[in-house]
């Protein structure tokens, strides 16, 4: 039986300030981080083919809560608060760092992160220590190379790269890919990686239970 994840069927269910604010923790999660500005929403709604899902700002730091979207029946999409906005005040930046650090530590249902950053500027400390948290956590990363449209072809392969010698160093399941919201660059491969995470949740709830009404075999 072949078994289709429909991304464009996403929606948004609620925000929350912190984890004890989310909604049951069953079922699976893929969360979406990056650093203000990284191009997450535009990423979002590149992926479920929605000019508008996740709401793109011009004011870096804008996302401050965890916004979570049901893609379907037992599989959400978290929207992380973007981090490293230097204009954000302290205080809120700790507040945003332990939400972030409660959701990544204790939260079950969480099995896939995706981490995006600007395919000029990667890698940052903060960048590199989201994916560290990760993988001590045991959960696998997606590093995405956002805007690699802003690149010619052999430096954005050449950046690539480079990144994927880089994230060998943090061991865990780490993979990098180049994605573009403007052009549609990466899009497939991120959503089957998805899939990929996704799956399990989708075959457990598409399975049916053997039938009882056949006689027992003598």
């Amino acid at each position: 039986m072949s078994v289709k994840i429909h991304y464009q069927n996403t929606h948004f269910i609620t925000s929350a300030p912190d984890i004890r604010h989310l909604p049951a923790d069953d079922g699976i999660e893929i969360a979406f981080a990056g650093r203000s500005n990284a191009g997450k929403s535009s990423a979002l709604n590149r992926l479920t083919n929605q000019k508008s899902l996740a709401k793109t700002s011009k004011t870096p730091g804008r996302t401050q809560l965890i916004n979570l979207f049901k893609v379907t029946d037992g599989c959400h999409i978290v929207d992380l608060p973007g981090y490293g906005f230097a204009q954000v005040p302290l205080e809120m930046k700790k507040k945003w760092q332990k939400s972030l650090g409660e959701y990544l530590q204790q939260r079950s249902s969480l099995k896939g992160l995706v981490v995006l950053m600007d395919i000029r500027h990667p890698m940052k400390d903060l960048d590199q220590q989201l994916v560290l948290w990760a993988v001590e956590c045991a959960i696998p990363v997606q590093v995405l190379l956002t805007k690699a449209d802003k690149l010619k072809s052999g430096a954005r392969k050449a950046q690539l790269n480079k990144i994927r010698e880089e994230s060998l160093s943090f061991g865990g399941d780490v993979s990098v890919d180049v994605y573009s919201s403007l052009n549609g660059l990466g899009v497939d491969t991120l959503r089957s990686k998805l899939d990929s995470w996704f799956m399990p949740e989708v075959l457990r709830r598409t399975e049916q239970p053997l039938s009882t009404d056949e006689p027992p075999v003598a």
